[in-house]
């Protein structure tokens, strides 16, 4: 067993994560509550999360980047759906211009949390990953930022023959750098975002690659450059423009949204005429390969910038098969149609294992706390958890709107308890009207793969899981934060011995 030491290295908010949401937390924290101590632990070599992590070809956003940018720092480019590369350098010069870097502690995993009731603080168990060593850190709010996939493991089905198979096996997340697909035959099995991304991506220098989808996907040509944000940067300059070409580009996807939930048979008719009118003359059957069987964002719209997937299937080196697998075979997949694709390479972008908080084990008193017996209190924190809070992102727009407003609404619960004295804030449901929901309400394979471990949401606020973003800004803004269900609560005084009589008059 590695031996343990304890550090007295107690910080006011300890962050979990520097990706995305943990960078973010950490700059509202310096702009909000300047004189808050903070730390952030990330399990990783280096800060990015995601946008480190993922390195296959063609790696890019499927939202724009003016709304998945933070509100603090403009996104520089005209390039609203960007490459991975440019995300990442913008996170690390997010993290460098604000001296946020400083407080990254890089290799440390967290694996597990108690909160203390005696002393109202969370000790936090650390390990480094590179020597196996664990440490404790205490500190007065937990704060977590890594997501809700797990940066080891991606989902990936058991396929039948898979070990017949004499090519190579790649998952995404996993992307070797070493992996040449030049000239090879490619199978892409998927149709989400990352399928869409790679086809076009691969085909530049693959023999051919194929998409093989077992349901097709809706996907939304939109063009790579932003017109708005063109205009709008060359008359008002980028600090004025910025916030006018967030704001729109906000309000028109949510507004798109409620559009498609509203209107489900109009919007299937427009996105799948977008998509006929791009792909004609390719080797497409629009009745199967653009025809998802659900309604327009029941499940995530697919990106295509500047529709480079619909260009690339025009020509003969990528196509699209709608089918099922039957097995493996030595030299690629046989498909339940009969049909056998031939593959020196096969990518599995099957999707994500979903994983809340890192997987942190947390407890009370020595306690273990149930996360999927809990419910999500405005969609960042966690019933009968003090001081506790994370973040999880829009799944109809960008990452990024949510990350912001949480980490807003944590500074602000963090400098009313300042204000008013008091210590601890937990979350507590008295309310019994409330009837538990699933916290993502949406049914995407790698979201209903996970609810079973996922804790749940409430069918009225504040215990709604809402996916509008203005709803949610008005309420961040605006809201009350004493409002019942999150109970505020001032130190506990330790009790005094009275002196005896006799001891007094001596």
């Amino acid at each position: 067993m590695a031996p343990t030491k304890t550090a007295a290295a107690d910080v006011d908010v300890l962050i979990v994560g520097a990706g995305l949401s943990g960078i973010g937390a950490a700059r509202h924290l310096q702009m909000d509550l300047p004189d808050k101590s903070f730390k952030i632990l990330e399990m990783r070599e280096s800060l990015g999360g995601t946008w480190d992590i993922f390195r296959y070809p063609g790696i890019r956003s499927d939202s724009d980047c003016y709304t998945f940018s933070y509100k603090f720092k403009p996104w520089p480019s005209d390039q609203s759906i960007a490459d991975g590369e440019l995300i990442l350098d913008y996170l690390k010069e997010a993290a460098t211009e604000t001296g946020v870097d400083k407080y990254i502690e890089y290799n440390q995993k967290v694996t597990a949390a108690d909160w203390s009731s005696a002393d109202q603080r969370w000790t936090v168990t650390v390990e480094d990953v590179k020597t196996g060593e664990s440490s404790k850190v205490t500190c007065t709010f937990l704060y977590g930022n890594t997501g809700y996939y797990s940066y080891e493991a991606g989902y990936e089905p058991d396929f039948p023959g898979k070990k017949d198979f004499k090519g190579q096996i790649v998952q995404p997340q996993f992307w070797p750098e070493d992996l040449d697909y030049a000239g090879k035959k490619v199978v892409i099995i998927g149709s989400g975002a990352t399928a869409v991304t790679l086809l076009p991506a691969m085909a530049d220098l693959a023999e051919h690659v194929t998409m093989l989808q077992r349901t097709p996907t809706y996907m939304l040509t939109l063009p790579k450059r932003d017109p708005l944000a063109r205009a709008l940067y060359g008359v008002l300059g980028q600090k004025r423009a910025y916030p006018i070409v967030r704001w729109a580009n906000a309000t028109r996807m949510v507004g798109f949204y409620h559009f498609c939930q509203q209107f489900p048979g109009l919007s299937r008719k427009m996105l799948m005429g977008q998509v006929a009118g791009q792909v004609k003359g390719a080797d497409v059957d629009m009745a199967t390969d653009f025809n998802p069987p659900y309604n327009p964002w029941d499940q995530r719209l697919c990106v295509v910038p500047s529709g480079d997937l619909f260009r690339r299937l025009k020509q003969d080196d990528a196509s699209i098969v709608t089918d099922q697998i039957e097995t493996f075979t030595e030299n690629g997949i046989k498909l339940k149609s009969g049909k056998e694709l031939e593959a020196d390479i096969v990518v599995t972008a099957t999707g994500l294992d979903l994983l809340l908080i890192g997987g942190i084990e947390a407890s009370i008193d020595g306690e273990s706390v149930d996360p999927t017996k809990q419910m999500v209190y405005r969609g960042c924190m966690l019933t009968n958890v003090p001081n506790f809070a994370f973040t999880v992102g829009y799944t109809n727009s960008s990452w990024t709107l949510k990350a912001d407003l949480v980490a807003e609404y944590v500074c602000k619960v963090l400098g009313h308890m300042d204000e008013q004295g008091f210590s601890t804030a937990t979350p507590q449901n008295d309310d019994p009207s409330v009837k538990e929901e699933p916290l993502l309400n949406f049914p995407a394979g790698y979201v209903m793969r996970a609810l079973d471990r996922f804790p749940k949401a409430g069918s009225k606020a504040p215990w709604k899981m809402r996916m509008t973003y203005h709803q949610d800004y008005l309420d961040i803004r605006r809201g009350a934060l004493e409002d019942g269900a999150l109970k505020f609560a001032k130190p506990v005084q330790p009790a005094v011995k009275k002196k005896s009589r006799a001891k007094a008059a001596a």
